[in-house]
């Protein structure tokens, strides 16, 4: 009766069996080696700063404002308006150190629906003093749409818009249970509100622009 060589039988059998589990393992998941680190957890939403301001004074009721040309029409500015727009670029000065810093994107309120055009008119002479366009492509009531794209832009975004808008415009942020943000937009047109996203989560600050007399 032959003789098993040495180390065969069920004991080697056990040896050979324990050395080949782990490649095994490895086969069954897809070649991924155990010895990798875990993913890390994934980045957070990244820091933003966008300033909100409701378009400048629009005419009383029965009264009508003037377009660019000079000329009659009663979904442009005011004459208060016209000088608050003219007033803007000295709310955001080129010094550092200034409460409110210079924007890189301008938003206003526009869209192909005929809009008026208080929005645009009110940063036109910030954007020129800024040397950059105004971007007008969304109209009133496509608030998300134009916060994906404020989002996804350079910072720090100023967005000129209709005050019955920007509750929505604050909601699809995501910061309209931010402690001290108001439901609405009040009565004025002499406010900047300055929402921050720091590590995820936002604040809110408001400050008033003192551009012009009679401003609180």
């Amino acid at each position: 009766m032959p003789v098993a060589p040495a180390g065969s039988g069920p004991r080697r059998r056990a040896v050979l069996a324990a050395a080949l589990a782990p490649l095994a393992v490895a086969g069954c998941s897809g070649g991924e080696d155990p010895r990798a680190p875990a993913p890390g957890p994934q980045a957070g939403p990244k820091d933003a700063l966008i300033m909100v301001i409701r378009h400048a004074e629009k005419p009383y009721a029965g009264d009508s404002g003037w377009d660019e040309e000079g000329e009659d029409d009663p979904g442009s500015l005011a004459g208060r308006g016209w000088r608050r727009a003219e007033e803007l670029p000295r709310l955001f000065p080129p010094a550092r150190g200034s409460s409110l810093p210079r924007p890189a994107v301008v938003f206003a309120a526009g869209g192909k629906q005929g809009a008026p055009a208080r929005c645009r008119q009110t940063v036109a002479a910030l954007a020129g003093a800024l040397r950059t366009p105004v971007r007008t492509e969304f109209a009133l009531g496509a608030e998300t749409a134009l916060v994906q794209a404020a989002l996804a832009a350079p910072m720090p975004v100023l967005v000129c818009w209709e005050h019955t808008g920007i509750p929505r415009l604050i909601g699809a942020l995501g910061a309209h249970r931010v402690p001290g943000t108001p439901a609405t937009w009040p009565d004025r047109y002499d406010l900047v509100w300055m929402f921050t996203r720091r590590r995820g989560q936002w604040s809110f600050r408001e400050l008033p622009q003192r551009l012009l007399p009679g401003d609180a």
